[in-house]
């Protein structure tokens, strides 16, 4: 495709039919910010330049829905944030609440106008025909819970879908199709039926007879990317190879299964929101994003007074793509408070405003970087003299290890971490301190490697003195990744206090060393994890609130996930999450009180991200002839 120059922006007040002087990628760009302005549209088009199907006519799809506002979205926000974090991601996720009032249908760029101007023409005729709030009702089956709009009520907003398929097929020669089944709003489907229970006393905690307004949005999607997973950039990636893409904080990527085969492990093949390239990326750079994040807002207008909080052109989107429909965004442009006598505000009662820091938390921490990778497995012979001496011979080996009762044998089996580990670990013990987060409890495997770990941790957290390492055999990792035929040969407490180590020696562990097999099964060591864990918390009930957890990738998964009520991965795809984990790899759990479960929720501290530093000799790599 030939360099295209960036347009100079006419006067912002020009619409769609004074554009003659702009072709028709213009136009896509103006359609594909939601009309926003033109200066937003500019921007579009000189960032999609490279974009090879920036020339392609393939028109937008289009979707009528009614979105709740004021305390009854508020509750429903929370049911949605509650029921992801207690029981998972489930379909209803991919889209916000909502009522779909008729199905996905393709409307022509140069017709959007016009199709605007038919949502706005039916509203005017029904306005005050409609009484808010909605009559709606809960039900729920075994892998479905909703609100229902009672029947009657249904039928008038199905007539009014009518009215406004009418508008534009006159208007806007656009077939659009009314919902013909049951109208309600989806809040969970597809979820494990042990979830039910849950989800349920969640469900049935909203008020549905709560103030509302609805607002009804004219949305637009890519439908290029209809069937495709959409992820979010969590940290920008400049590539290292031609057929890699780069990566901006904040931007979305596009990816299907069926486009995965040229990508290798680690790696994704994707398509880029931002700027319309597609290419590989690193699988841990992105995470899992809702279908609607990316999607364009063409109007929203309230069922109440018919005036709209923001029309067609008014901006909605995050910070990095205006015209994309971001909820954060969405919320505040809808806040009760900008319904002021239409809907009283919700009032915030004690529970939700108790502060979190009363409940049970706990952390779960891989380990740092260890030696044996960096240097290799035979690392041990060419750092060991014959007569047991250390030697370093590289800036990220320690200045010295522990000596230890079998030989330096034993380090083949339980090695250390390298002094970047060292780093890492108090890095999160520092950002720990920054949040103001005390740890009451700290848990470790009998690894070297994690005791090293939790006690840089410790010195970040300036709580050395203060708290003691319980060295727990429980949290090993699954003993069939050991090789060989017997386990590691752990230092013990005593000789660890020796090397300056802060483990506390009176400590009796729930599951000792005796109790550990070689080449155990996946659901014993699942088993194992789950019930370490649980005595763990039960002994330190009542006597702290926070319990951090040093151990292995693998404990990020196995200690927290039947805490949540979930049932175990099988092992195939536990494998699969457990390698994608990184030295410091953190996560949190919290206690949800009534409900009696865990759930995940996010760390007090930012995630640790570093790249490789391969091997440097100067004289190979310098003085060549």
């Amino acid at each position: 495709m030939a360099m295209r120059v960036k347009p100079s922006p006419p006067s912002h007040g020009l619409y769609y039919q004074e554009l003659g002087q702009f072709d028709e990628m213009f136009l896509k760009a103006l359609v594909s910010t939601g009309g926003k302005n033109v200066q937003a549209a500019c921007d579009w088009l000189f960032s999609h330049l490279d974009d090879p199907f920036l020339d392609d006519p393939l028109p937008r799809e289009y979707v009528l829905y009614l979105r709740p506002s004021g305390p009854l979205l508020q509750q429903l926000t929370n049911f949605w944030k509650q029921s992801r974090l207690t029981c998972g991601k489930n379909k209803a996720h991919n889209i916000f609440p909502h009522i779909t009032l008729c199905q996905f249908f393709m409307c022509a760029d140069e017709k959007v106008e016009a199709l605007t101007d038919s949502l706005q023409t039916t509203l005017a005729k029904w306005k005050g025909r409609i009484p808010m709030p909605l009559p709606l009702e809960l039900y729920n089956s075994s892998n479905f819970i909703g609100l229902f709009v009672e029947e009657q009520m249904a039928e008038v907003l199905k007539s009014f879908a009518a009215d406004f398929a009418t508008e534009a097929a006159s208007k806007a020669d656009v077939h659009v199709e009314p919902h013909k089944k049951q109208l309600h709003v989806t809040m969970a489907y597809h979820f494990h039926s042990s979830h039910l229970p849950v989800l349920e006393k969640l469900a049935k905690s909203i008020d549905v007879a709560a103030g509302c307004d609805w607002l009804a949005l004219l949305l637009s999607r890519d439908i290029r990317f209809a069937n495709h997973e959409t992820l979010q950039v969590m940290y920008p990636y400049v590539p290292q190879n031609d057929d890699e893409l780069e990566l901006l904080q904040g931007d979305f990527i596009f990816m299907s299964p069926v486009e995965q085969s040229t990508a290798s492990e680690g790696w994704v093949y994707g398509t880029s929101l931002g700027t319309g390239l597609s290419g590989l990326l690193p699988e841990n750079y992105v995470s899992r994003a809702d279908e609607s994040d990316t999607w364009v807002v063409h109007g929203s207008h309230s069922f109440l007074n018919c005036a709209s909080p923001f029309t067609s052109g008014s901006p909605v989107g995050g910070l990095l793509f205006d015209g994309q429909l971001n909820d954060s965004v969405l919320d505040t442009l809808m806040d009760p408070s900008s319904l002021t006598g239409l809907c009283p505000p919700m009032q915030v009662s004690r529970a939700a405003a108790h502060s979190s820091s009363s409940k049970m938390r706990l952390f779960v921490c891989r380990h740092g970087e260890r030696m044996d990778v960096v240097f290799g497995k035979h690392w041990v012979t060419q750092c060991f003299s014959s007569k047991g001496g250390y030697i370093r011979s590289n800036l990220n080996m320690p200045c010295s290890l522990p000596n230890r009762s079998g030989g330096p044998r034993d380090y083949e089996k339980d090695c250390p971490i390298t002094v970047f580990g060292s780093t890492q670990a108090r890095l999160v013990g520092e950002a720990l301190l920054e949040s103001h987060t005390t740890i009451d409890f700290l848990y470790c495997s009998p690894s070297l490697r994690c005791i090293q770990t939790a006690q840089h941790i410790l010195q970040g957290l300036q709580q050395e003195a203060k708290t003691k390492i319980r060295v727990e055999p429980g949290l090993f990792e699954w003993t069939k990744w050991v090789s060989g035929t017997c386990l590691p040969a752990w230092i013990p407490p005593a000789e660890l206090v020796a090397a300056n180590l802060s483990v506390d020696t009176t400590y009796r562990p729930h599951i000792p060393v005796s109790k550990l097999t070689v080449s155990e099964s996946y659901d014993t060591y699942i088993s194992r994890s789950f019930q370490v864990t649980q005595e763990i918390l039960t002994e330190c009930k009542s006597l702290g609130n926070t319990v951090l957890i040093v151990a292995h990738a693998s404990s990020l998964e196995a200690c927290t996930r039947q805490m949540q009520g979930l049932s175990p991965q099988n092992s195939k795809d536990f494998v699969q999450v457990v390698r994608k984990i990184p030295y410091l790899g953190f996560c949190a759990c919290e206690e949800m009180g009534e409900i009696g479960v865990w759930q995940l929720v996010d760390p007090p501290i930012l995630p640790l991200t570093h790249g490789p530093n391969h091997s440097f000799n100067w004289r190979e790599m310098l003085m060549q002839d």
